[in-house]
């Protein structure tokens, strides 16, 4: 990368310093001309003694010298050139240290080298020849500051970019001089300024004399000098850094539309209850829920601190994927690339929650968190592990405390913690078995008979059954009172006796917020009361607090001790928590050997549990992670055994997954098929907004089903309606599809204001158009630039043309060669095409007509048969294929035209 070395040292009033010590410095320039440079073969020996004495003293005498190129050409090769090169720069840029003013003057205006104009090489803006004498006299009698800048190129720069000579030097001082003095805090009228340029073989130069003509004014800090820099590098090198300010811009939009990737992929995890990132779930969570209450716009720059921070960490997380941090690399290289035009030291990196260039990631971050909101009955936690603890029923206080909480509960027999025979039966009827069919009536009529006895576990029981709505509507204020009551009896249990078991159950209720107000400080202290007790669920949950930071401050290290304390227990979640935390490297150093074990041995211990409890949520996971090969070698059949019987259950993500699966495989039968479209209508049905997607797009693409665009549109508004972003794109296509624009442009401004990008290219070409809606060329490039600055490389395209064309906006060729960059780096051939030919003489008529053209060429090559009537196909298989091989042979993409379409998601 070029680079551009500036130093600006200044002369103050009277200043006339000289040493006996450094005449041989003067002597020395006095009488090299020629000496070193002029002879080649001189020019590649090695230096003379005498030569690496004066670097030395040079060294000693002015450290900044080691900051010029003369310096670097030095220590790279000490030849006698390149140590003459670097004397003479070093006396000359610190001549105020030397000479008199008037002498400098005179030097820079006549030393060998500089490009003379008659007698001298001294230069201004002026076109009026200067006279040396009276120029030194000037500055030697100017009674303020006198400031001396320096500009330096490499040679090959300077060639390459034509500033080789004193004519395109003085153009851009010239130009530049009104920055020179605003810098210097020098009124323009008052500014005067002077220059020689040095025509040195390796580092051409500029020499500059600059002051105030009233004596009074001027004032150069760092600041003004790194802007006198920044903006002399930005001037020179202004073709290297568009290229570079180019390649920064696609870098910083590949990692926005990556961060929403990666973000949407990660709540997709939230969803299956998959994720492997407990911190992001964690914060996306809190952040969804406190963003419910909040007013006003939710936008990054109008949240409240608390809030800001919570978008901070999780933008942070993302960083630590290898995906956003690749691209973030790039980025700041890039970045770094300029700076290192004009800085000699790099600032400091910042993390990704600092960077101000990329503030569109945190309003990414608040419109997913948002999303998540609507979608928290789907997402929230629902694989608690059950503690499976043996049966000891805890002898009740001699004499029971009274508490208040206890008031509600009415039986005359102490509250005890007891896995009796009784209620182990009512635990299976709940459940079932691989014998037993659950039976929830009988199951409701055992529960109370144990809550007759006392035991706090049933009254827990109870309220998860009236907060499911097992074997009736759900009923939350009923399960709090349950709740309520298990929590009271399990305190009365422990305030009799120091019990474990208890203490885990009461931490679990406060950190859950089950009959009392949520508070992870208590949840954490009746934790470590249990967890000193060796109860490995205990030093599970404390771990996870200690890992999350809720109730006690973070901790990866104590997270990991204590789930390496319950995972040799055999405690399975805590083993599947340590592998996560191994393969991560968090806690610890990455270490996948450590992390196969743990996942391992959490694999066989959740089907050890399985067995014992057949809870359809571990079904569920250990279909999940048969499917992607953790813990055990991958096996889709094992794992679709394992989603049926989750599925067969009523567990809404088994069906959903296994659902995906059917109807993704050809080898599915029609009675698999037939099983999952009605899965997929149940869940629609019972208000899950993916299943109400996946149903439409079932109808809308026919195959599993009849196609039937109105059943489709039917799904789509109930899954639109629900806020599913797709949804809306799809009613939009749906309407667009049947002529009615206006309605189409309804769906697709909803679609487009929680960010999909397609809806918003949509919608722009619609407002563009005018065709059915009212033509807003304003509303028309607000919705192409947000969807091309998410990616799309159509609505990149779309921009284009526009700012090549300039109708109805004004002509911007900058701006189209940006937009036709983007979209021909995504493979389209179009925008190419605008690249390749965008000098042509015949302008831009003949390129949109050109690409117009072979847009039409490539429809009739299009592998999609045109609209058939209903149960009508009159293209075939083959017939499909050979037109596809023909369009390929004609040198087409076959999927050139600009619908790609949505997958089902």
């Amino acid at each position: 990368m070029p680079r551009l070395i500036f130093k600006c040292p200044y002369l103050k009033p009277e200043q006339h310093r000289s040493a006996a010590h450094r005449e041989n410095y003067v002597r020395y320039v006095a009488t090299r001309e020629g000496v070193d440079r002029l002879d080649p073969g001189k020019a590649v020996l090695p230096a003379t003694e005498r030569q690496k004495e004066m670097v030395s003293q040079l060294l000693r005498d002015f450290p900044l010298c080691r900051g010029v190129f003369e310096y670097e050409d030095y220590l790279a090769a000490p030849t006698r050139g390149n140590a003459s090169e670097f004397i003479t720069r070093a006396i000359e840029d610190n001549a105020d240290s030397l000479a008199k003013r008037e002498n400098y003057v005179d030097y820079i205006a006549k030393r060998p080298r500089a490009e003379r104009s008659g007698a001298h090489g001294l230069f201004t803006g002026a076109d009026d020849p200067l006279v040396l004498s009276q120029v030194a006299e000037a500055v030697a009698s100017h009674p303020g500051n006198v400031w001396l800048p320096i500009i330096s190129l490499r040679r090959e720069d300077a060639a390459r970019l034509g500033y080789d000579n004193a004519a395109n030097w003085k153009d851009l001082l010239t130009s530049y001089a009104p920055q020179f003095a605003e810098a210097m805090k020098i009124p323009l009228s008052q500014f005067r300024w002077y220059a020689a340029f040095h025509d040195e073989s390796h580092h051409p130069h500029i020499h500059m004399v600059c002051y105030s003509a009233d004596g009074k004014s001027g004032f150069l800090d760092r600041e003004g000098i790194a802007r006198i820099k920044s903006g002399l590098a930005g001037e020179i090198f202004r073709q290297d850094l568009t290229e570079i300010y180019q390649r920064q811009t696609q870098q910083r939009d590949a990692l926005t539309m990556g961060s929403q990737d990666v973000l949407r992929q990660l709540i997709d995890q939230m969803r299956s209850g998959t994720l492997a990132n407990p911190n992001i779930e964690r914060l996306m969570l809190e952040l969804a829920e406190r963003l419910k209450n909040t007013s006003g716009k939710k936008q990054y720059g109008y949240l409240k601190a608390s809030l800001k921070s919570i978008v901070d960490g999780i933008v942070d997380e993302l960083e630590k994927g290898p995906r956003v941090a690749a691209v973030y690399e790039l980025w700041y290289q890039s970045r770094e690339e300029v700076l290192r035009t004009y800085k000699d030291d790099l600032p400091e990196r910042l993390p990704l929650s600092r960077q101000k260039e990329f503030k569109r990631i945190k309003n990414i971050v608040i419109e997913e968190a948002v999303r998540l909101g609507q979608e928290a009955a789907v997402l929230s936690p629902k694989d608690e592990p059950e503690a499976q603890a043996p049966m000891d029923d805890a002898p009740a206080p001699e004499e029971p405390v009274p508490d208040r909480e206890l008031v509600e509960l009415q039986s005359e027999t102490p509250p005890v913690v007891a896995w009796s025979k009784r209620y182990k039966e009512a635990r299976r009827l709940l459940t079932g078995d691989s014998d037993t069919s659950p039976d929830f009536e009988k199951a409701r009529r055992l529960l109370p008979e144990e809550v007759q006895a006392g035991n706090a576990l049933a009254m827990f029981d109870l309220g998860r059954v009236s907060s499911a709505g097992i074997g009736q509507d759900p009923d939350e204020s009923q399960a709090q009172a349950w709740y309520a009551k298990a929590l009271a009896a399990f305190r009365s249990v422990e305030k009799g006796r120091s019990n474990c078991y208890a203490e885990y159950r009461i931490g679990r209720m406060y950190a859950a917020g089950l009959g009392v107000e949520q508070d992870c400080e208590a949840a954490a202290l009746w934790f470590e009361k249990s967890a000193s007790q060796n109860h490995a669920a205990a030093q599970y949950s404390l771990a996870k607090l200690y890992s999350e930071g809720r109730g006690v401050e973070r901790d990866y290290r104590m997270a990991l001790r204590l789930y390496e304390q319950a995972a040799v227990k055999g405690f399975p979640y805590a083993a599947w928590e340590l592998g996560k935390l191994y393969r991560d490297g968090v806690g610890a150093r990455p270490d996948d050997r450590q992390a196969a074990r743990y996942f391992t041995s959490a694999f066989r211990g959740f089907q050890v549990m399985e067995a014992r409890s057949h809870d359809d949520k571990l079904q569920y996971r250990l279909g999940w992670m048969l499917l992607h090969g953790v813990g055990a070698e991958r096996n889709e059949t094992a794992a679709r055994k394992w989603f049926e019987r989750s599925a067969a259950r009523g567990n809404e993500n088994a069906q959903y997954q296994l659902a995906k699966l059917i109807l993704g495989s050809d080898g599915s039968t029609p009675e698999e098929i037939s099983k999952a479209v009605n899965w997929l209508t149940e869940l629609a049905e019972a208000g899950s907004e993916h299943a109400q997607y996946a149903l439409g797009k079932l109808y809308h693409d026919g195959g599993a089903v009849e196609q039937n665009d109105v059943l489709a549109a039917v799904w789509f508004s109930h899954a639109a309606e629900q806020g599913h972003e797709y949804a809306m794109y799809a009613l939009g296509k749906l309407n667009l599809e049947a002529g009615n624009a206006s309605a189409a442009c309804r769906w697709f401004e909803k679609a487009a204001e929680l960010g999909n990008q397609y809806a918003q290219y949509q919608l722009g070409k619609l407002l563009l158009a005018g065709e059915g809606v009212p033509k807003d060329m304003e509303r028309a490039l607000r919705w192409l630039s947000v969807s091309a600055e998410q990616g799309n490389q159509f609505a990149q395209y779309a921009l284009g043309k526009l700012f090549l064309l300039g109708r109805d906006i004004p002509q911007d060729k900058d701006a189209a060669v940006r937009w036709f960059t983007q979209a021909a780096e995504q493979g389209n051939e179009y925008a190419q095409y605008f690249l390749d030919h965008m000098n042509d003489p015949q302008g831009p008529p003949l390129l949109t007509n050109a690409t117009r053209l072979l847009h039409h060429m490539s429809r009739i090559f299009r592998d999609e048969a045109p609209p058939a009537l209903p149960g009508i196909s009159f293209v075939d298989s083959k017939l499909r294929r050979r037109i596809r091989e023909k369009k390929i042979a004609m040198g087409h993409k076959p999927d050139d035209h600009e619908d790609q379409g949505i997958a089902m998601r």
